[in-house]
């Protein structure tokens, strides 16, 4: 299929595919005698694999190892380990992440209920008195 089928069946424009492309994301594919890309059926699920692990929060270069991953990873299974449980440990900080800022929210919901003068904004609270991790960056970076 050429690249404007591509990009309506995975839901994306023409240049997210060619930088895909570039960032080594997505197999730069064959070209008809005509000079038009022609891509895979495969395409249209790594872009949508891609999609949606953005959506869930996951960087290009994170997207990149897992595409990596998932092509059979690195030779050997140490490595796959090892990058795999970096991964495993990404999802699991996500996850509580996401779950305090849950319960955060059914905290808020809660307090709607009381006078103005007595509700507390618990997200507004955790914000800020939150520790950034070594990996987040600062407001100066």
């Amino acid at each position: 299929m050429r690249t404007s089928q591509l990009a309506e069946q995975a839901g994306v424009n023409t240049q997210t595919l060619r930088y895909y492309e570039r960032r080594g994301l997505l197999p730069e594919p064959e070209r008809e005698l005509s000079g038009y890309r022609a891509y895979t059926a495969d395409a249209v699920r790594t872009v949508r694999f891609i999609k949606r692990a953005q959506r869930l929060g996951f960087t290009l270069d994170d997207i990149e190892d897992l595409l990596h991953l998932a092509a059979g990873g690195p030779d050997h299974c140490d490595a796959v380990r090892s990058m795999a449980g970096t991964r495993i440990a990404d999802v699991d900080r996500r996850i509580a992440d996401l779950r305090a800022m849950r319960d955060a929210l059914d905290r808020l919901v809660t307090t709607c209920d009381q006078p103005r003068a007595q509700r507390e904004c618990p997200i507004l609270h955790g914000i800020a008195h939150h520790t950034p991790r070594p990996e987040e960056p600062h407001e100066h970076d």
